[in-house]
């Protein structure tokens, strides 16, 4: 543990953010997850999309990466 003060909150404040980072790639993992699947509604592949978006805007996942598996899952609806 730093002994300097703003050492001590930049390593509190980077746990929290490492875990909610964390938190949000996963849970935007699974909504991927449910929109790949065999029998995905188009609701799912709607919040699918709206969960990148957001990724995105946060900053969880560059914003060509979302645009990226957007493309890749309405290309898949199309099919």
């Amino acid at each position: 543990m730093p002994n300097i003060k703003s050492a001590k909150k930049r390593v509190l404040v980077t746990k929290l953010r490492n875990e909610r980072n964390k938190s949000a790639k996963t849970e935007l993992k699974t909504v991927l997850k449910k929109a790949r699947a065999e029998g995905a509604t188009a609701d799912a592949k709607k919040a699918a999309a709206i969960a990148l978006d957001k990724a995105a805007g946060k900053g969880f996942i560059h914003k060509n990466k979302a645009a990226r598996v957007k493309s890749r899952l309405a290309k898949r609806a199309d099919a």
